[in-house]
């Protein structure tokens, strides 16, 4: 059995003689005499069992993560990308004149460990990689006035994700303690429930000190889990009463169940989205269409190209209330008035269409990071979709995204709108590196009513694939191999799709042609047309693809949907 990862368990050290001592772990002066302080593990949460709690890690490119672990339930993961090594470093600390034992389990290839701030030689050490976990060890010494070091872990420019876990540095105590590891939770206080459609509930409740993470039961039976303190409950039947509570938990357990709290559903009534109802086909082709002008070819919306399935319209803005939406068309864009553009969004409907309303892009500032903020979001964006008849809601937030939130506000968005609902994201190639990040929780928490997820695989360098090696864009391999990332976390092959730009001057890098695209396609779904990476599986029901716009699609003649559109729709 592996140790708890929270705990060192020492041997007081007694009477007149000692067997034997690991070399640096104890020293002992005259028995006889003065008793001595066992060493201590000086580093807190070691073990990433409280998340990222007590270290300062890149952002973007670290995130713990379930599973492989070395011990306990969590593990740091780093995915270095561009010229970010994904370091994670915690301050320490020590005693003056001591001697200390670093060491960490790692995997991966090109890992290192070390402590900086020693008063006295930096120390460092590093593997280049090997099957399973490997443990890293080394001997920190600290100078006369040394009370604080920095230890930190980290991988290496260009290589494939590393993990590291069980970090411990064992020495004299510096005056901070050692870790003592967590304790259960209490029971959280103040449930309440709101907002309840005909399929739904929202539950918040205060947050617990030393919990990182709460579930939630609906009739006695756990229901879902929440890293934070709010959740939105579907699934539920109308004009039924529901009885609510909620735990704590952490690595050491769950806490005993909240009081409860009672909510029943409305009645129902709403039925068809605003825009009439919408019936995404089975392979289905998105393309962006742009509400300016930036150089492309300038479009009214019936001018979009007929090989468009779903039409994003590119964006919605942020008011001064947080998670508010509002949308008003360019002048530029030569629409007599908004009954014109209205009209145009019906006719699309009308060829079989989805007409959505694109929120955030390179500069969008939508914040959804609160209950009342995740309201604002659901109610303002269907007053849009009210108002101009659009099916549903793009998510394309590059600055960041809090799932639990944004969670909320779709599922409250997706209860008014009814069945036809589109909702769809195209979040960064970093966004969707692992299911411990936001955007890929997000995506799994709104599973129930995702339409597909079109990653930009562009703008990005290189990136991790599902097969552990780094991939650089523009290729065939960097498209499937990171696809692929998505269709084993859990998304349904019918949920995720690929975006690309539609030319050479649609994104600052990773155009790749249109073949490349169809041959991205066809890997994915028949495992014909890979290069080097191959998946050990297809997945037949692929969404289809996406582009970076409608636009520079019309500026470049219209190769980009003239190729992609009929082999999408010609998947099996």
């Amino acid at each position: 059995m592996e140790r708890s990862k929270h705990r060192s368990w020492l041997r007081t050290v007694t009477g007149g003689a000692v067997a034997a001592l690991t070399a640096g772990a104890l020293s002992l002066a005259g028995l006889a005499g003065t008793a001595h302080a066992a060493d201590i593990n000086v580093l807190k949460n070691g073990g990433f069992e409280s998340g990222l709690a007590g270290w300062n890690c890149a952002a973007g490119t670290t995130a713990t993560v379930s599973s492989p672990v070395h011990g306990g339930t969590a593990a740091l993961r780093g995915a270095p990308a561009g010229q970010d090594f994904a370091q994670c470093a915690q301050t320490v600390a020590v005693a003056p004149n001591s001697t200390y034992t670093l060491s960490a389990w790692v995997q991966g290839s090109y890992v290192y460990l070390g402590a900086t701030g020693t008063g006295t030689s930096d120390a460092q050490t590093w593997t280049p990689g090997g099957n399973g976990w490997t443990q890293l060890k080394t001997t920190v010494k600290t100078g006369p006035s040394t009370t604080s070091v920095s230890v930190y872990t980290h991988g290496w420019y260009g290589q494939a994700a590393y993990l590291a876990d069980d970090v411990t540095m064992v020495g004299p105590d510096g005056g901070g303690g050692g870790d003592p590891g967590p304790q259960v939770p209490a029971a959280p206080a103040g449930l309440t429930a709101s907002g309840a459609t005909a399929s739904s509930v929202n539950l918040s409740w205060g947050a617990v000190s030393g919990a990182t993470g709460y579930n939630v039961y609906r009739d006695g039976t756990k229901v879902q889990s929440s890293s934070g303190t709010s959740a939105t409950v579907s699934g539920l039947a109308a004009s039924t009463s529901y009885r609510f509570q909620v735990t704590a938990t952490n690595s050491a357990g769950e806490s005993p169940k909240s009081a409860a709290v009672s909510a029943t559903t409305t009645s129902g009534g709403g039925g068809n989205p605003p825009g009439g109802g919408s019936t995404v086909p089975k392979h289905a082709v998105t393309g962006y269409w742009q509400d300016f002008d930036n150089g492309a070819t300038v479009q009214k919306l019936r001018d979009v190209q007929s090989n468009y399935d779903i039409i994003a319209v590119a964006f919605a803005n942020a008011t001064t209330t947080p998670g508010q939406l509002s949308f008003s068309l360019d002048p530029a864009l030569g629409y007599a008035s908004t009954a014109d553009f209205k009209a145009d969004i019906a006719a699309k409907q009308a060829a079989g269409k989805s007409v959505i309303l694109s929120v955030g892009g390179q500069n969008g500032t939508v914040s959804v990071n609160s209950s009342a903020s995740a309201t604002e979001f659901a109610n303002s964006a269907y007053s849009l979709m009210q108002a101009y008849g659009f099916n549903g809601i793009d998510i394309d937030l590059e600055n960041g995204v809090n799932s639990t939130y944004m969670a909320q506000a779709l599922h409250q968005l997706a209860a008014k709108a009814g069945s036809g609902f589109v909702l769809t994201m195209a979040p960064q190639t970093l966004d969707m590196q692992s299911t411990g990040t936001e955007y890929f929780k997000l995506a799994l928490a709104v599973k129930d009513i995702l339409t597909v997820v079109n990653t930009q695989y562009y703008n990005s360098g290189s990136m991790l694939g599902c097969d552990g090696k780094v991939y650089s864009q523009g290729s065939v391999d960097f498209i499937t191999a990171l696809a692929c990332i998505q269709l084993q976390g859990g998304l349904a092959p019918s949920q995720v799709g690929i975006g690309v730009p539609a030319s050479t001057r649609a994104a600052g890098s990773g155009y790749v042609s249109p073949g490349v695209v169809d041959n991205a396609l066809d890997c994915l779904t028949k495992g014909s047309g890979c290069g080097s990476f191959k998946p050990s599986t297809t997945w037949p029901g692929l969404r289809g693809a996406m582009t970076w716009s409608t636009n520079w699609d019309a500026t470049a003649g219209n190769a980009w949907s003239n190729t992609v559109g009929p082999h999408v729709h010609a998947l099996p």
